[in-house]
């Protein structure tokens, strides 16, 4: 009983208090994962096991990404408007169906070319082809006043939107995007629910479909992925790839990264 109540008092505060206490309610999802049924640890707090690295010729220090208390710091030494590469780490292993969850936090410091810009990060999934920077897939933009956003790279897909807008809007038109001439191809969110510190996504994957959470908000979502076969010269469903994480000139932090596959 003493247990239910200190949980309801955790939830009544961060329910009336804003700023702070909501970067606090988000930051207590991390702590009941071990208890959900079936979700494992994509990233073990300790190295990058299980993950690889690729990166761009932009920059010379290629020591984008290092592990520190159970975190995955992004450009954790460079100095601040030096010119960086952008880069990933990328699964190991190939995903079709899950839901995935993470947080992330920025930092300060943001490099050059990207120094004059807001500061960019991602998730890459279904990524398939050759692993460059950047591949191709489906992201889940992360981005300062844009978190949420959905970006096609060499890849084909559809989603809803807002007639007056144009963002996501679930019972709005379909609209389906990403051709062989075009290779980016943007689909907004519905709205930005980024806050101050740690911010928690989660999307959730079903062959050629997904959808994405901000804080527990839905913001957008995609149907009909397809990827183009140059065994068929057409578009074909993308129903699994792999997943990568981000560093694109802006430092910041990863954690709490699980997987549930289905």
């Amino acid at each position: 009983m003493r247990t239910l109540l200190s949980l309801a008092l955790v939830f009544t505060l961060s329910c009336h208090q804003g700023g702070h206490q909501a970067g606090a309610s988000v930051a207590l999802v991390s702590e009941v994962h071990d208890s959900l049924p079936g979700f494992q640890r994509l990233f073990n707090g300790v190295n990058l096991d299980g993950w690889h690295i690729v990166w761009d010729d932009k920059g010379t220090d290629t020591s984008l990404f290092a592990v520190e208390e159970g975190m995955i710091h992004v450009y954790p030494s460079q100095e601040a408007g030096s010119t960086q590469s952008f880069g990933g780490i990328i699964t190991n292993k190939s995903f079709s169906r899950y839901t995935l969850r993470f947080q992330y936090k920025w930092g300060e410091n943001k490099f050059h070319p990207r120094d004059a810009f807001v500061r960019d990060a991602g998730l890459i999934f279904h990524q398939h082809g050759p692993q460059v920077i950047w591949p191709n897939g489906a992201e889940c933009q992360i981005q300062e006043g844009d978190t949420g956003d959905l970006w096609l790279i060499g890849t084909q897909g559809s989603s809803t939107v807002s007639e007056v807008i144009r963002n996501y809007a679930p019972e709005g038109q379909l609209v389906t995007r990403g051709t062989r001439n075009n290779r980016f191809q943007r689909f907004h969110r519905a709205y930005c629910w980024e806050q101050p510190g740690w911010n928690h996504v989660r999307v959730e994957v079903d062959h050629d479909a997904a959808r994405f959470f901000v804080n527990e908000h839905l913001v957008n979502e995609v149907t009909g992925l397809k990827q183009w076969s140059l065994e068929t010269d057409s578009w074909v469903p993308l129903t699994e790839g792999y997943l990568l994480l981000q560093a694109e000139g802006a430092e910041l932090y990863y954690r709490d990264i699980w997987i549930r596959e289905f």
